[in-house]
């Protein structure tokens, strides 16, 4: 699985990234301070929809 840090996560030094891969029909996310525990994996549409409620949630 490739993981990529989310756009969204935190400038700071690095330490509070939410990193995503996208699988064939699902979104995995893992917290990347700890990368060898449980995952969340989504379907794809319901990721998007997710992603876009957030969005309009913050006036993005």
């Amino acid at each position: 699985m490739h993981w990529r840090k989310s756009t969204y996560s935190s400038g700071g030094d690095g330490d509070t990234c939410v990193e995503i891969a996208t699988l064939p029909t699902r979104i995995a996310i893992r917290d990347s301070k700890a990368p060898t525990r449980a995952t969340l994996s989504f379907p794809a549409p319901a990721f998007a929809a997710l992603v876009d409620h957030l969005k309009a949630a913050s006036g993005r």
